[in-house]
């Protein structure tokens, strides 16, 4: 059984920072891609941002590229999304996800955190 536990949300003024941190933990032989999803209230949950296993090649929504960040330790099986200068629009449910092989000659399933509420309100 794998889980994929977010902490870091909360609420934060327009313009304020938050970091978020995800860890997954349990049956895992290896961990590939890795990234945040958001869903805002009555919109579909949309891709914010993914990292490849060499942390090398990173993806990011048009919305939020050059204001957040994302970064993975894979000794810690984790993964961070640091977000400047957030807007109200950014507000949303952020839920982790990561591509894990649970043993040798299985597949990669994508697995999603619990999620995590990030509100952007002055």
């Amino acid at each position: 059984q794998v889980q994929l536990v977010e902490v870091g949300g909360g609420l934060v003024q327009p313009g304020g920072s938050l970091r978020l941190s995800c860890a997954a933990s349990g049956s895992i032989f290896s961990i590939y891609d890795m990234g945040w999803y958001r869903q805002a209230p009555g919109k579909q949950r949309e891709l914010v941002s993914d990292i490849n296993r060499g942390g090398d090649n990173t993806r990011y929504a048009y919305s939020v590229e050059g204001r957040f960040t994302i970064s993975r330790d894979n000794a810690k099986n984790s993964v961070y999304l640091q977000m400047n200068s957030l807007k109200p629009e950014d507000t949303a449910v952020y839920y982790c996800t990561a591509d894990i092989r649970t043993a040798v000659g299985y597949g990669t399933r994508q697995y999603f955190g619990q999620g995590t509420q990030v509100t952007v309100s002055s």
